[in-house]
């Protein structure tokens, strides 16, 4: 089994997704596609799962090696756009096979925002995994609008729920804030859920207050972060029981007895766990905060409400339709998704080509530029010279290459570094 993925978040979708799905112990090889958002050593360590081969690699490249290297199973753990000129590409790479592997992607946490675009984009593979009952109902509407097949999509659940239920308080009492990298995006709305963190902290010395940071100052991840929350932090009175703290999300949540968020798919995780789980208001509840996906959650609440003492209540049957599986059926969430890959596995004469709803017929004006993105032509075949991304990185990127490429593991993998504009070292 293969795995493709562009940032941090998708890498971790990836991974474990391919765990869940896989209808047998397998042998996973992990390919990073190289860009802005490619990860670091350390963010790929704070996924916790290993890849038997890890590899960060151009489009051009991942296509050459998905030509030499046989997999049974893909997944694509990237945007839209970067499945769409995949898709087109491995539509050439494996016309002349008899047989090819099962293709697999999907979204990585909630669908709030492009949906028909992001679907379309999607369309082709073999397996559009949707996260929750209400997704999967929601993604076969607009594939069965637009006139494209809508078999792919399979009903799942995120793959990183988990960990133990939530029993009671701990001592202390710990809040949790998820921080996210661009929601809110304006200074004005971060400083302004920073203070009434800080502020909240002031008001309960007694409870332990955390800032879950998403990365250190100089990764990126899936979202661009242009006004970090340690930035902003810097040269307030933070008051003795605030900290900001880092790491895999799961172990944060084994001691937290509040978790605070704007709408950052940790809210799910800790619904699947029974933690108290508050979706702010204060910035109002909109679409462009992405909180309006809790409508009839029972998770809305204020910063005031939460400063006084209240503790939101989850709505059952809204958790139900979220995928979030807290009743216990979680174990049985991708019992579907194997099936449906064993049944294309083993299928006689083996698979038909991938055949994407966007072709030069259909989307004339769009795909060229989707596919030139990754350095593809119309045809989805490699462009003639190297991308940017190949091209001689000059004197001082090649000396910070030699620097940096003994440093960067994961596990007992190596990985290339990523060397981004001289701005954003």
């Amino acid at each position: 089994m293969a795995v493709l993925a562009d940032s941090d978040t998708r890498w971790k979708w990836g991974t474990l997704t391919a765990k869940r799905i896989a209808p047998r112990d397998i042998r996973l090889d992990g390919f990073l596609l190289r860009g802005r958002a490619t990860p670091t050593a350390r963010q790929l360590g704070e996924v916790g799962v290993r890849a038997d081969s890890l590899r960060e690699v151009t489009a051009a490249e991942f296509l050459r090696a998905m030509d030499e290297e046989p997999c049974d199973v893909l997944v694509l753990a990237l945007v839209g756009g970067g499945v769409q000129a995949m898709l087109h590409g491995l539509r050439g790479v494996w016309q002349d096979r008899p047989r090819r592997p099962v293709v697999v992607t999907g979204y990585v946490g909630v669908v709030y925002e492009k949906l028909t675009d992001g679907l379309l984009l999607r369309h082709g593979a073999d397996l559009v995994l949707a996260n929750s009952r209400q997704d999967a109902e929601r993604f076969r509407a607009v594939y069965e609008g637009v006139g494209a097949d809508a078999d792919a999509v399979t009903e799942v659940a995120l793959p990183f729920l988990g960990g133990d239920p939530h029993t009671g308080g701990h001592t202390p009492y710990t809040v949790v804030f998820a921080a996210q990298p661009s929601v809110p995006d304006t200074r004005t709305d971060r400083t302004y859920l920073l203070n009434r963190l800080v502020e909240h902290a002031r008001r309960h010395p007694e409870r332990e207050v955390l800032l879950k940071l998403r990365s250190r100052p100089g990764e990126h991840t899936t979202h661009i972060e242009e006004l970090p929350y340690q930035k902003l932090a810097r040269g307030l009175d933070l008051p003795a029981n605030l900290r900001l703290v880092y790491g895999h999300m799961g172990e944060v949540l084994d001691r937290t007895d509040l978790l605070v968020t704007v709408s950052s798919t940790a809210a799910l995780e800790a619904l699947h766990r029974r933690i108290p789980t508050a979706v702010l208001t204060d910035l109002g509840i909109r679409e462009a905060l992405g909180n309006h996906h809790f409508v009839g959650s029972g998770c809305l609440a204020s910063w005031d409400q939460l400063d006084a003492g209240h503790r939101p209540a989850p709505d059952e049957k809204w958790l139900a339709r979220q995928g979030v599986a807290a009743d216990g059926t979680y174990a049985t969430a991708f019992d579907t998704a194997r099936a449906r890959i064993d049944e294309l596995l083993g299928r006689t004469g083996g698979l038909p080509p991938l055949a994407p709803y966007y072709t030069p017929v259909t989307a004339p004006g769009y795909l060229p530029g989707v596919l030139a993105r990754h350095h593809l032509g119309p045809d989805g075949t490699p462009l003639p010279g190297a991308p940017a991304a190949d091209r001689d990185p000059g004197p001082v990127r090649r000396i910070v290459r030699r620097t940096a490429r003994g440093a960067y593991r994961h596990g007992v993998q190596r990985v290339a570094p990523v060397i981004r504009r001289m701005g954003e070292l």
